[in-house]
């Protein structure tokens, strides 16, 4: 035991090698906190300055005035066969978006009627228009008014109400409108089924294909086109009294920005545009706008974007706006969107019906019995 302890106090001290890390450097001081302020607050002012915009003054960067679109005979166009006047409209389609049908057979007396009945619609008061007011869950409708719309911009486009074929909308209007409602949408459905007549020939001849597998190719685009399917649809515009240059000026600038911010509503192959007695017709397409002066009677066509696809690009597809400028009463237009029928979804959809499994319960307990019966019958015979 004395030699162990011994042993322990004779071995030498093993030095530790620990080193420290050098002092961090020291500011010198030189610049007071009062100037560090001042070069951050500089700093900050400078980021958060908003620059001055130059906005352009025209709404479109250019306008045509020089062109007019086509007159067209529609029994020339669509009946006769016309390729030299087919060539005048692919034309136009192409370079302008629309022309102008003329002899279209569609009554002027019958579209003036359904104008004066459509000018009821626009009677009703805005605390009762809810229950029929437009929603992305229901396309049809009136357009939501917003108090004080009309003092700040002037809207040219007063009130508008989009007319469908469509149940729902019939109840809700006719609970809002009993006795003017009825009168309305019988006038309105027998001007629709001529527009269809019409718009269905021109699509056929400016395509040149036969309506049945033009609806073939619309079904074939599948998510090319997202319009609602509720058939062809019309827009019933109230434009509005007195409408002078300054105040004309403001709407034409709001008509335009609400249709850029809203783009397209619907999507649709042609647009027959009802506007008699408008002063200017105005077609705005993304990169220019075209303003010319209808002529009387006539129906207005522009291309919608089915069209455009079906057409591989070829023709263009443009937005009409009529404008009434100077007038000192109301006016109504109509624009009526068609549509081609889905008739190859609609087919799949019937064939490729489910049945529930209550049904399939009720087939199974029917095949139980026949088979019982048929082999005791087979048995006893």
């Amino acid at each position: 035991m004395p030699s162990a302890f011994t042993s322990q106090l004779s071995m030498p001290e093993i030095p530790v090698d620990f080193r420290a890390p050098p002092p961090s450097p020291v500011a010198s001081g030189r610049r007071s906190s009062v100037t560090n302020d001042e070069v951050l607050t500089e700093f900050l002012e400078a980021s958060l300055r908003v620059p001055d915009l130059v906005l352009p003054d025209k709404i479109f960067p250019k306008q045509k005035l020089l062109e007019t679109p086509p007159k067209v005979d529609f029994v020339s166009l669509c009946f006769h066969r016309d390729d030299a006047l087919r060539d005048i409209v692919s034309d136009s389609l192409t370079t302008l978006g629309c022309f102008q049908l003329l002899n279209h057979g569609i009554p002027l007396q019958l579209m003036a009627s359904v104008a004066d009945a459509a000018a009821g619609i626009f009677q009703i008061p805005p605390d009762k228009r809810s229950p029929a007011t437009r929603s992305p869950e229901k396309p049809w409708g009136f357009e939501e008014y917003h108090a004080g719309e009309e003092e700040e911009v002037g809207s040219g486009l007063n009130e508008e109400f989009v007319w469908c074929n469509d149940n729902e909308l019939k109840l809700k209007m006719e609970g809002i409108w009993p006795i003017g409602y009825p009168n309305f949408s019988k006038k309105m459905e027998m001007v629709m089924s001529r527009i269809e007549m019409v718009a269905m020939k021109i699509l056929g001849g400016i395509l040149k294909d036969d309506p049945i597998e033009l609806e073939g190719d619309v079904a074939d685009m599948g998510d090319h086109i997202h319009g609602h399917e509720l058939g062809t649809l019309c827009c019933v515009s109230k434009h509005c009294r007195d409408n002078a240059n300054d105040r004309w000026a403001n709407s034409l600038k709001y008509d335009v920005i609400r249709m850029l911010i809203r783009g397209i509503d619907y999507s649709h192959s042609l647009c027959l545009h009802v506007c008699n007695g408008s002063s200017e017709f105005h077609v705005y397409s993304k990169k220019s706008w075209l303003s010319f002066c209808p002529e009387e009677g006539a129906l207005i066509i522009t291309v919608g974007d089915q069209t455009q696809i079906l057409s591989g690009g070829h023709y263009k597809h443009v937005i009409g706006r009529p404008i009434f400028k100077g007038e000192k009463e109301e006016s109504i237009s109509m624009a009526f969107l068609y549509s081609t029928k889905k008739t190859k979804n609609k087919y799949q959809t019937n064939r490729g019906r489910s049945i529930s499994l209550g049904q399939q319960a009720i087939l199974a307990i029917i095949l139980t019995l026949v088979y019982h019966v048929m082999i005791y019958v087979y048995k006893k015979f």
